[in-house]
């Protein structure tokens, strides 16, 4: 092939590959989520995860309530990887409902939830097993997990983003 016959090429699949992202067939795709918070739970429950609810609730809607309509499924599958792992009794304290702050990794978006620190051996896994990976700027302690999983000691709870399913 002749050099302007490589140029042509390389110019096509740039070309290619630009036409993808401005289309949107290029990128991530959304994570994979339990559309019911019952369809959650009982995963978890079957795990022998517990959670509570200062409102004894789940509607999503409510702040008082534990919520896990449209948790991800990595979320779920990270906090019953942890349960495994440490061998603790881990009892979620939130999920999806209203009230938590907003952004991409959010609560409300399906990718965190929160643990009891109630639970010392809960605390003593975190704090051993984990890498400390400096304070959030609310002063929370953060600790990394080999999973690239972060949990931010809240003091009542570990607040914990599931970037995958792992502990």
């Amino acid at each position: 092939m002749t050099r302007i016959g490589l140029l042509a090429a390389r110019t096509l699949v740039v070309a290619a590959a630009s036409a993808l992202l401005v289309t949107g067939t290029a990128q991530a795709t959304a994570p994979a989520k339990y559309a019911k918070h019952e369809d959650a739970a009982a995963v978890l429950r079957k795990a022998g995860v517990t959670w509570t609810s200062s409102g004894g609730c789940s509607n999503w809607n409510k702040r008082t309530c534990t919520s896990f309509t449209r948790i991800n499924k990595a979320s779920v599958e990270g906090v019953i990887a942890f349960k495994k792992a440490s061998g603790c009794k881990v009892v979620i304290t939130g999920g999806t409902e209203a009230g938590h702050s907003s952004g991409t990794y959010s609560h409300r978006n399906g990718y965190k939830t929160d643990i009891s620190t109630k639970v010392s051996c809960v605390n003593t896994y975190i704090t051993r097993k984990f890498a400390k990976a400096g304070k959030r700027s609310d002063g929370a302690a953060l600790y990394k997990s080999p999973a690239g999983n972060v949990y931010a000691n809240e003091g009542s709870h570990w607040d914990i983003t599931h970037y995958n399913g792992k502990a």
